[in-house]
C-alpha cells in the first residue's frame, strides 16, 4: 500500500487532539449522563454484577471476580479505578442510596481505606435490581458493541429514578468538574410526580417538595436562602454545618463539652482527622485555651466526637469559633454538570427532572412495545388453541393420518389434506377448511395431552382473558401519554413505599459562625538563637533578672515586639522570616525551637550574615557586598512581603554574600583578604532594586576576595584591626568607588 502523507499545520493538528481527548474523558469517563446518573465506571461495574447473576438473594462474590469482569468485557481502564468505584456504590456515607451490597472491609467514614478487592464480597441490592437493571430483557434501552466488539452492553441503564439527585456526582474531566449534592429519594420522587403533573411547574414550586440537599451524613445546610438560585442555574455554594451542642456539666466531676453527632458531608474520610488536628493546633496557639480535651468516640452507631471544656467557658462562642476556624462549617461547591444528547451542560432542577421524564417515558413506550408484542403473539397461540380444543378428534386424525410432521402442519395453515389418511370423506372435507398461523399450528402440533384435561381448558380459557386485558391496558397507554405518565406515576409511588427514607439533613437558615477573638496582648520581648540554631522567646522581665546567662548562652539577640516578624539575611543570597507568634516563650532551661523548623532557612547549607526584626529596619537603609567586590544600598521596604522566603540579591556564579547591614555612616571601607583597602563615599554607591546585582565597589585579582566591610562617620575616629594592625580608617585616603585601592603593609 502507498504511504500517504498528509500535511496539516502543528498547532491545528494539537489543538484538535486535545479536544478529542478533552471529550472522551468528559463523555466516557467523568462525567454522569443525566439519563440514569452513572459515569461509564459504574454502569458497567452495575452491569457486569447484573450479568453474573450476583442478586440479593444468591451469595456475595469475591470483588475481585467482579472487578475481572467489567475489565475484561466492558472497561478496559485498570482495576483500581473499577474497584474504586465498586467500593463507593457501596459507602452509604457517599451515596444517599447505596447500590451495592459489600461483606468485608469496604472503608468507612474516617477515611480508612478499603481492603483489597480479593479480600472483600459484593452483590446487587434489591434495590438496585428492582430499580436500575429491571427490564433489561424487554429492549427497553440500546446495546452497543463493547471495546473490542466482542459483547454488547447497555448505552445506558433503564433507572426509573432520576438517579443524578438521588445519589449525586462528584467528578473531575478535563477543562470542567461536576458536584451534585445528593437528595432524598421521597422528595425527589415527589418533585418528579408534581413536574408531571403540570409541566409549567416553576423551579420554586418543585422546591416545596424537595427542600434542597440530603446529605448522608445528615449535617444543616444554613443558606436556605441561596438554594432557589443555585437548583435554577445548577451552580452555586451550598453552606453545610455539623450538627454539634453545648452540654453544661450536670453533676460534680463532670465537665461542660461540645458533642458532635453529625459531620458535613465535606468531612468524609481523611478531613475528620484533620479537624481533630486543627483543633489540636488552635488549642495549642492558645486561641481555644478553654478546650482542655478531644475525643473521637466514633463508632457502629455513628459519629460522637466529644470536646471537653474547662468548667465556666463559654460554650456557645467556642462553638461558633469552631465553626469559623474548622471545617465544622463548610461549603460545598455545586456544578450539576451531566451529559445531555451527548454532549456536557450545566443544568438546573427542572432541566434535570424533565430530561428524567422524556427518558422514563422512552423506556416505558419501549417496554410497553416489547410486552404488548409479546402478549399478541400470545393470544394469538391462545386462540388456536382454544379452537383446537373444540375440534381435537379432527387434529388427532389428522396427525395419525400423517406420515411426516411437515404434513399434519400444512394441513393445520392452509387445509391441504394430499397425503393424509382420514377415517371419512366428511373429516376430510372438515380439514379442508382450517386456517391456524403458522405460530398457532406449531403449538398445536406441541400440544401435549395432558392440557385437554377439562381444568386446564378453563385455566386457558381464563389465561386468554388476562392477556385480552393486558393488550388492551398495553394498547391504552401506547396510545396516550397522560396514561403512561399515571403508570410511571404508580411505580414511583411504588419505589418510594418500598425504599424511602426520612430526610437526614436539616435545611435552615443560620448564620455564619462568627467568632471574636480577644485582642492580642502586645509586649516587648527578647528572641535569642543558640549557636545550634534553636530560637526562644524572653519576657524582658524575665531578661533582666537573668542577663548574664541567657547573654552567655545566645549566639543572637534581636530585642522586638511578640507581634514582630524577625528577617534573616544570609550568605547564599537569600531573605527568609519566622513570625515571633511560632517561638515559645521561654525559661532558661527550655530548649526552644529550631529555627529551620519555622522558616526556610537550612541552617546545612547557609549562614546568617543579619538578623533582626522587621519593624527595626523598614525605615532603614540596607548595605550588601559579596565576596565578588559587588556592592548596592536597598530600601528594607523591599523587603515588606508575607513569603517566607525571597531573594535578597542577585549573584554571579561563584559569588556570596559577605555583608549586609544597615548604613549607618557617610563612608564606606572594603577590605580584601590580601590586605587591598579602599575608602569611598557611601553616596557613590546607588540604590537599587533587591533583585538586582549592584555595582562594582572595588577592583579585585582574580584570586583575591572581600572579607570586611565598614561603614562610618568620618567625624569620629574609627579603628579597626586588620590582620596584626590596628588602623584607623578615618586615615585612609577617601577615593572614588571602583579607583584603584591600597594596600596595606
Amino acid at each position: 500500500m502507498p504511504e500517504k502523507i498528509i500535511s496539516t499545520e502543528y498547532s491545528d493538528e494539537m489543538q484538535q487532539s486535545f479536544i478529542n481527548y478533552s471529550m472522551s474523558v468528559i463523555t466516557a469517563r467523568a462525567v454522569p449522563d443525566v439519563r440514569d446518573g452513572l459515569k461509564p465506571v459504574q454502569r458497567r461495574v452495575l452491569y457486569a454484577m447484573n450479568e453474573l447473576g450476583l442478586n440479593s438473594d444468591k451469595p456475595h462474590r469475591k470483588s475481585a471476580r467482579i472487578v475481572g469482569d467489567a475489565m475484561g468485557k466492558y472497561h478496559p481502564h485498570g482495576d483500581s479505578s473499577i474497584y474504586e468505584a465498586l467500593v463507593v456504590l457501596s459507602q452509604d456515607f457517599k451515596k444517599g442510596m447505596a447500590l451495592v451490597d459489600g461483606h468485608g472491609n469496604f472503608g468507612s467514614i474516617e477515611g480508612d481505606g478499603a481492603a483489597a478487592m480479593r479480600y472483600t464480597e459484593a452483590r446487587l441490592k434489591k434495590f438496585t435490581q428492582e430499580v436500575y437493571l429491571a427490564d433489561l430483557d424487554k429492549n427497553v434501552v440500546d446495546f452497543v458493541p463493547n471495546f473490542d466488539e466482542t459483547e454488547k452492553e447497555p448505552a445506558v441503564l433503564p433507572v426509573r429514578i432520576p438517579n443524578l439527585l438521588v445519589n449525586g456526582s462528584e467528578g473531575i474531566a478535563v477543562g470542567m468538574t461536576t458536584s451534585t449534592p445528593t437528595h432524598n429519594l421521597v422528595e425527589v420522587i415527589d418533585a418528579m410526580e408534581m413536574l408531571m403533573a403540570d409541566p409549567k411547574a416553576t423551579t420554586a414550586d418543585l422546591m416545596t417538595v424537595m427542600k434542597g440537599p440530603d446529605f448522608p451524613t445528615g449535617g444543616l445546610v444554613i443558606n436556605e436562602a441561596d438554594l432557589p438560585e443555585i437548583y435554577e442555574t445548577g451552580r452555586g455554594k451550598i453552606k453545610v454545618r455539623g450538627r454539634a451542642e453545648f452540654i453544661p456539666a450536670k453533676k460534680r466531676g463532670e465537665k461542660d463539652r461540645i458533642e458532635i453527632t453529625e459531620i458535613p458531608y465535606t468531612m468524609i474520610g481523611a478531613a475528620i482527622g484533620k479537624f481533630l488536628n486543627d483543633i489540636a493546633e488552635l488549642v495549642e496557639k492558645k486561641v481555644f485555651p478553654e478546650i482542655s480535651d478531644i475525643s473521637n468516640q466514633s463508632g457502629k452507631d455513628g459519629i460522637r466526637i466529644i470536646i471537653e471544656l474547662k468548667n465556666g467557658s463559654d460554650g456557645e462562642k467556642i462553638l461558633q469559633g469552631l465553626y469559623k476556624k474548622t471545617k465544622l462549617e463548610d461549603t460545598f461547591g455545586v456544578n450539576m454538570l451531566c451529559i445531555v444528547d451527548g454532549k456536557p451542560e450545566v443544568l438546573g432542577l427542572k432541566r434535570i427532572l424533565e430530561e428524567n421524564i422524556k427518558f422514563q417515558l422512552e423506556v416505558n413506550n419501549r417496554k410497553y412495545t416489547t410486552l404488548l408484542g409479546k402478549e399478541r403473539a400470545k393470544k394469538e397461540i391462545q386462540e388456536g388453541l382454544i379452537e383446537a380444543v373444540d375440534i381435537i378428534d379432527l387434529i388427532i386424525e389428522i396427525i395419525r393420518g400423517s406420515k411426516k410432521l411437515q404434513t399434519a402442519k400444512d394441513c393445520l395453515m392452509t387445509g391441504r389434506t394430499e397425503g393424509i389418511n382420514f377415517k371419512s370423506p366428511e373429516s376430510k372435507k372438515q380439514a379442508a377448511k382450517l386456517h391456524f398461523t403458522e405460530a398457532q399450528a406449531t403449538a398445536i402440533l406441541e400440544l401435549r395431552l395432558s392440557k385437554l384435561i377439562g381444568l386446564e381448558i378453563l385455566a386457558l380459557e381464563e389465561e386468554h382473558k388476562e392477556t385480552i386485558a393486558k393488550i388492551a391496558r398495553y394498547e391504552k397507554l401506547l396510545s396516550s401519554e397522560r396514561e403512561m405518565k399515571k403508570a410511571i406515576r404508580a411505580d414511583l409511588e411504588e419505589i418510594k413505599k418500598n425504599y424511602g427514607l426520612p430526610r437526614r439533613t436539616e435545611i435552615t437558615t443560620k448564620e455564619e459562625g462568627v467568632y471574636e477573638e480577644a485582642p492580642e496582648v502586645v509586649l516587648p520581648v527578647l528572641m535569642s538563637m543558640n549557636r545550634f540554631g534553636y530560637v526562644k522567646m524572653y519576657d524582658l522581665t524575665f531578661y533582666e533578672k537573668n542577663k548574664e546567662a541567657i547573654e552567655e548562652e545566645a549566639k543572637m539577640m534581636v530585642f522586638c515586639m511578640n507581634t514582630s516578624r524577625i528577617c534573616m539575611f544570609t550568605d547564599n543570597g537569600q531573605f527568609h522570616q519566622f513570625k515571633m507568634k511560632d517561638v515559645p516563650l521561654c525559661k532558661l532551661k527550655d530548649k526552644g525551637v529550631p529555627v529551620d523548623n519555622i522558616s526556610n532557612f537550612d541552617s546545612a547549607t547557609e549562614n546568617i550574615l543579619k538578623m533582626d526584626s522587621f519593624d527595626n529596619l523598614k525605615d532603614k537603609i540596607l548595605l550588601f557586598t559579596t565576596s565578588h567586590g559587588m556592592i548596592k544600598r536597598v530600601a528594607a521596604s523591599e523587603f515588606e512581603t508575607n513569603k517566607k522566603t525571597v531573594a535578597s540579591t542577585k549573584l554571579d556564579d561563584g559569588d556570596k554574600l559577605v555583608f549586609v547591614n544597615e548604613l549607618n555612616g557617610s563612608n564606606i571601607v572594603l577590605v580584601s583578604e590580601k590586605k587591598s583597602i579602599l575608602r569611598f563615599a557611601a553616596e557613590d554607591v546607588a540604590m537599587y532594586k533587591k533583585t538586582s546585582v549592584g555595582v562594582r565597589g572595588m577592583r579585585l585579582d582574580d584570586d583575591d576576595c572581600i572579607v570586611s566591610v565598614y561603614d562610618f562617620d568620618p567625624a569620629v575616629k574609627y579603628v579597626v584591626k586588620i590582620g596584626n594592625k590596628r588602623v584607623n580608617l578615618v586615615d585612609i585616603k577617601l577615593k572614588k568607588r571602583d579607583q584603584k585601592p591600597d594596600v596595606l603593609k
